[in-house]
């Protein structure tokens, strides 16, 4: 019989007890050595500092910084972590000791939608992962490989243009547009072009039944929440990581979430994997790889690998390839026209280069970016002041490491806050809050890894490896919105009220997405295209 509210109460009062009476057990039979860790506020028993951890993190620890400094320790639950949020500390992480701080957490989020560790995002460091990372540099992002594939990137860019004239033009000229939904579809196209060799191959509706896309809109969408959900899920720890013994109780349904959104990507990847299987057996000794999937098939029946790659790593890698991009890029340019709509004297500025440089017979290449230093400077600064990923994903020590009188303990979880790095007034002046792209206008810091105060993509061995498509598409989408429309936000909604809130996750997405009135500004053939 279902037992009171009461009991189950109970029942959770005497475990957390039971816990608390063993673990000092276990300490004062097993003294462990005394670490002088960083300073920071003292946890409390069980949940540690996670009471003072709100629903955007990045700027809970931040506040708490300022109090204890760039090198601050605290408490998850049962798990000491470690927040670097300097330049210095950047340096000292993803640089000087990266080996030290390279491998990854055991996660839920890396058993459930990693595929048990298999992909490149949760897998330790070791063998198996620097294969993976070697494949993603010499084989998908290449320099060669992607500039075989600039034209189908600037077809779809065309094409989301074309969209927005149709829109601009019909009955419901004036009236605003969603971005966003513009955005993902434009690169969700792109990807599945270069990972599964065409556009909407397949699809997967929200209770995870395969379906034929055919760019579809219930699909596209299906297909965006799937991605929206991922980057939700990846982006934090449960409380099952934190505080192991809670683990059943599942208190927030995310390892229940995790599960099922693994089984609604398990349908479509199956689906996927089967289909190039098929295509590779019955081509034989003249297949040729066309696509990342089929590039990544020829790598796991390669007998020379130091370890294989089973069906699930297969899976993995096209999962990580697919979610990737869109999400990214798209939320990028969604924070960088915000900005740009907040700010019209700096959209006039880019505008008026995009006039000068390019003229209005044609559209913007990715060729001709290096020739827009203003464009450039708007996408560092949106980079600078929303990273996609304002604290990195986790590292863990791999050793005890010293740094300034204090101990990192092997096993600690390791953060770096990117998001107060750019907003540090030591590195960025007193204006670090404020969205002011001539401070990149013939500046040499890039987005690259290399200058630790710019960090959107990380840095070291685990920074982003599309870090190259990535500020291609971020660039080239970018210009050619503001290069092919006038725009002006909604009758009724100034820029001092324009929202810009955000949302926690992998990814720090706007919390409400950007409506904005569209106007053409060139000549009509440039939006209809081939």
């Amino acid at each position: 019989m279902d037992l009171p509210p009461w009991a189950s109460f109970l029942g959770v009062v005497l475990a957390i007890a039971l816990f608390l009476v063993s673990t000092l057990h276990h300490h004062l039979q097993n003294p462990s050595r005394k670490y002088n860790l960083p300073p920071g506020p003292r946890p409390w028993p069980v949940i540690g500092n996670l009471n003072l951890i709100g629903p955007l993190p990045h700027r809970s620890v931040h506040e708490l910084s300022k109090r204890y400094g760039p090198l601050m320790s605290l408490r998850f639950g049962s798990l000491p972590v470690v927040v670097g949020s300097s330049v210095d500390m950047a340096r000292f992480f993803l640089k000087t000791h990266d080996l030290a701080f390279i491998d990854r957490p055991r996660t839920a989020s890396g058993r459930y939608t990693g595929y048990n560790y298999s992909d490149m995002l949760w897998s330790p460091y070791g063998a198996y992962w620097r294969q993976a990372r070697k494949f993603c540099k010499a084989e998908v992002f290449s320099a060669a490989r992607l500039r075989s594939q600039e034209h189908a990137r600037e077809g779809e860019v065309r094409a989301m243009l074309r969209d927005l004239y149709a829109a601009a033009a019909g009955w419901a000229a004036a009236a605003p547009v969603r971005l966003m939904d513009h955005l993902f579809q434009l690169t969700i196209n792109v990807i599945s072009l270069m990972v599964l060799g065409k556009k909407h191959a397949v699809g997967v509706d929200v209770d995870g039944r395969s379906a034929a896309a055919g760019g579809l809109l219930a699909t596209t969408e299906a297909f965006k929440w799937m991605i929206e959900e991922f980057f939700f899920l990846s982006g934090g720890l449960d409380i099952g990581d934190m505080i192991p013994w809670l683990s059943w109780l599942d208190p927030h349904g995310h390892v229940r979430r995790m599960k099922r959104l693994r089984e609604m990507f398990d349908r479509f990847l199956d689906d996927v994997v089967d289909e190039h299987s098929e295509r590779r057996r019955r081509a034989g000794d003249k297949f040729v790889a066309t696509d990342a999937v089929d590039l990544l098939l020829e790598l796991a029946d390669d007998p020379n690998l130091e370890v294989p790659i089973e069906r699930d790593g297969v899976k993995a890698f096209t999962l990580n390839l697919l979610v990737g991009l869109p999400d990214t890029t798209s939320v990028t340019i969604e924070w960088a026209m915000s900005e740009l709509l907040r700010n019209p004297d700096a959209l006039a500025t880019a505008t008026e280069e995009l006039d000068r440089v390019i003229g209005r017979e044609r559209l913007v290449t990715e060729g001709d970016i290096a020739s827009l230093p203003y464009m450039e400077a708007v996408v560092k600064e949106t980079m600078r002041l929303h990273p996609v990923s304002p604290m990195l994903a986790p590292r863990l020590s791999r050793e005890d490491v010293s740094v300034g009188g204090h101990d990192i303990p092997a096993g600690a979880l390791v953060f770096v806050n990117v998001w107060a790095i750019a907003r540090d007034p030591a590195v960025w002046g007193q204006a670090a809050g404020e969205f002011r792209p001539e401070r990149f206008v013939g500046s040499g810091v890039d987005v690259k890894g290399h200058d630790l105060e710019l960090l959107p993509f990380g840095s070291g061995r685990r920074m982003c490896p599309g870090v190259s498509l990535g500020l291609r598409m971020v660039q080239v989408i970018l210009a050619n919105l503001v290069h092919g429309y006038a725009w002006k936000l909604p009758d009724g909604v100034s820029r001092e009220e324009l929202s810009m809130e955000e949302t926690f996750g992998l990814s720090t997405p706007r919390m409400v997405r950007l409506d904005a009135v569209a106007e053409p500004r060139l000549p009509a053939h440039l939006y209809a295209g081939p």
